[in-house]
């Protein structure tokens, strides 16, 4: 089973959110990201946050874990936190890109947190699909035709070589100050691969182009 956080960000789209959450799926809402879920006819498993920002009446009739707005954390990284203390370790993250770009970092930075973790993190949108690459062969199916970026993220550099794409890196480093190199490739095969040889790796897919 998976966890889906539901976030806040005002970019939200609510019919996407319906497409993808499914019936078995844990759900945790942060925050404002209730009103979205409310909004979309699902019941949350959990509901964290301080609740500065959520326009909704908190329902009493489930789990609900009350935050100080004084805290270290985002309210998405603690679901993050108890998504990960619960034994998930497959996240996807709605409503966590568009609208405050600090925000927006943030809970790209939550990418690598999760996977230093051992646990699989996504970031979704209508528009996108982020993931952070580890070191290692990355596999991908389908996506002929379909736009991708890959930066270094949290490091200097990152060495990748490609397989099934229109342009070829082999053991290439794509280095932060000159990360335009990773913009815009394509996927040219319904069966591609990203190889992660050295560093970490921020890969966006765009789910239009």
């Amino acid at each position: 089973m998976r966890c889906v956080i539901i976030s806040g960000s005002p970019d939200t789209d609510i019919s996407f959110i319906k497409q993808i959450v499914k019936s078995n799926d844990y759900v945790i809402c942060a925050d404002q990201g209730y009103h979205f879920a409310k909004e979309a006819n699902i019941k949350p498993d959990l509901i964290i946050g301080d609740f500065d920002s959520c326009p909704d009446k908190i329902p009493n009739d489930g789990e609900i874990i009350r935050l100080v707005p004084e805290k270290d954390d985002s309210d998405t990284a603690h679901c993050v936190e108890v998504a990960l203390s619960r034994g998930f370790d497959d996240i996807i993250l709605l409503g966590a890109v568009g609208g405050r770009t600090d925000h927006t970092l943030a809970n790209l930075s939550i990418l690598l947190y999760i996977a230093n973790k051992g646990a699989k993190g996504i970031l979704l949108s209508e528009n996108e699909k982020i993931m952070l690459l580890q070191k290692g062969k990355h596999s991908f199916s389908n996506l002929n035709g379909k736009t991708f970026s890959l930066f270094p993220f949290g490091c200097e550099k990152v060495c990748v070589s490609y397989s099934g794409v229109k342009y070829m890196l082999n053991h290439q480093f794509i280095f932060s100050e000159t990360s335009s190199l990773g913009l815009s490739n394509i996927f040219t095969s319904d069966e591609s691969e990203i190889n992660i040889l050295d560093g970490d790796a921020l890969l966006i897919i765009n789910s239009k182009i």
